[in-house]
């Protein structure tokens, strides 16, 4: 039975990781993965219902990460959809390419730890189409963007996937994972903009600051309320969670529930079709639901592994092989960078129990921090880097040789300086 089901997890993998070759979703290779590694397990199971009870108990748990991954979602869309980033984005004055560096790079380091990584190199990347018009310039910059954004997902409990599974599953307390983490991202991330920075020159040949300021669908007013609702709705979650303790998904659909009442009440004079696209319905079709389906059918996998106790196996080869948590740490961050953080997070969790490692324990934190950021190295090893390849044709030995060298470089010193943290704090 093990052995069928680590066939099926490694064809299913091998299947996602060459997504792009094979031209078929990985939403619908996790998901075909995730029932099979099930069924396999039903079949083989002494007790029959023993299965139904199982995966009963870890959908519970993968629902609170989907719940709140939509929420979010629909959040960002419906900010978006109001041209809210906006607020930030024409605010950008400077024609200096190194300022430009540091204001972006700032911008996508805070921006994605109230947002996400994906979003903020989604808008930033957008941005630098229109303000920095020679190519050689622009994929500096959209490298520089995948760096900052996934260092700064990295050590808010909201900004990353991974560290919100973590987050979710008990592992990591948001206000220590911001404590512990927010140094150390900080370091992966002013390393490689500082290299960056002197790489670039002069300013910008002809930066387009009319561009900027585009067509607009929604006015001023409805603008600033709209964004300055979504990031109070995103950075209330947290504090939702420590004063009542409920599961943060529901903090996530309180925000969208408000938010849903007052762009309704905003949105109230106006006909259906002008208030249709900047409504949460619209906002609810526009999600990226494939990924949210991505997530179920990879969690499910996990999931079946760690029933068949396949992970548990997994972690004493481990430990046996490697020893050193903080080796086999850093080992996940950069093999995130080959193959998706998520289930490898996924695995980490079923891999080691709260009896071993408890809530806010180093290795937790410290593996936060090595998924959010080792993914930068590989232009494929994040879903910022995805984003920013689809939007520039960033070509992958490109990117290895202009970015994943500085990325590694700042990988490895904020992983040095979370060590020499951890021993200094201890």
């Amino acid at each position: 039975m093990i052995t069928i089901i680590c066939i099926i997890f490694i064809v299913g993998y091998a299947a996602i990781a060459l997504e792009h070759p094979i031209k078929i979703n990985k939403a619908a290779t996790a998901l075909i993965t995730g029932v099979l590694c099930w069924t396999v397990f039903a079949i083989f199971a002494q007790d029959k219902h023993s299965p139904s009870h199982l995966l009963t108990e870890y959908l519970g748990e993968v629902a609170g990460i989907l719940f709140f991954l939509l929420g979010a979602m629909t959040i960002v869309e419906l900010i978006d959809a109001h041209d809210g980033f906006e607020v930030i984005t024409s605010r950008i004055k400077t024609t200096s390419k190194r300022k430009l560096v540091w204001i972006v790079g700032f911008l996508a380091f805070f921006l994605s730890a109230v947002l996400d990584n994906l979003t903020t190199t989604i808008v930033l990347v957008s941005l630098l189409r229109i303000i920095i018009p020679d190519k050689k310039d622009r994929l500096l910059f959209a490298g520089l963007v995948v760096i900052a954004a996934n260092a700064g997902g990295a050590w808010s409990p909201i900004g990353d996937v991974t560290t919100t599974m973590l987050w979710i599953g008990g592992q990591i307390t948001a206000g220590s994972i911001i404590i512990q983490t927010i140094l150390p991202s900080l370091v992966c991330f002013l390393i490689p903009a500082f290299i960056i920075s002197r790489q670039v020159k002069g300013d910008v040949a002809s930066m387009n600051i009319e561009g900027i300021n585009k067509e607009l669908t929604s006015s001023s007013r409805e603008r600033n309320i709209v964004f300055w609702l979504g990031i109070g709705s995103l950075l209330f979650v947290p504090v939702f969670k420590t004063v009542t303790h409920l599961p943060p998904y529901m903090g996530i659909l309180l925000g969208l529930g408000v938010m849903w009442v007052i762009t309704e009440m905003i949105h109230s004079e106006k006909d259906e079709a002008e208030k249709g696209v900047l409504s949460v319905n619209h906002a609810l079709r526009k999600i990226d639901t494939p990924s949210i389906l991505f997530f179920l059918g990879i969690l499910i996998s996990i999931a079946a592994l760690q029933a068949s106790g396949v992970l548990t196996d997994l972690a004493v080869a481990m430990n046996n092989s490697i020893g050193n948590i903080k080796l086999i740490t850093l080992s996940i961050g950069l093999l995130s960078a080959i193959v998706d953080n998520v289930p490898l997070v996924a695995a980490a969790q079923g891999m080691y129990g709260l009896e071993q490692y408890p809530t806010g324990h180093f290795f937790w934190e410290f593996l936060a921090y090595c998924a959010g950021t080792g993914g930068s190295c590989l232009i494929i090893g994040s879903a910022a880097g995805v984003a920013a390849m689809g939007l520039e044709k960033i070509e992958f030995f490109w990117y290895m040789k202009k970015i994943g060298w500085l990325a590694l470089i700042g990988y490895l010193a904020g992983a040095g300086a979370f060590i020499l943290q951890h021993y200094l704090m201890s």
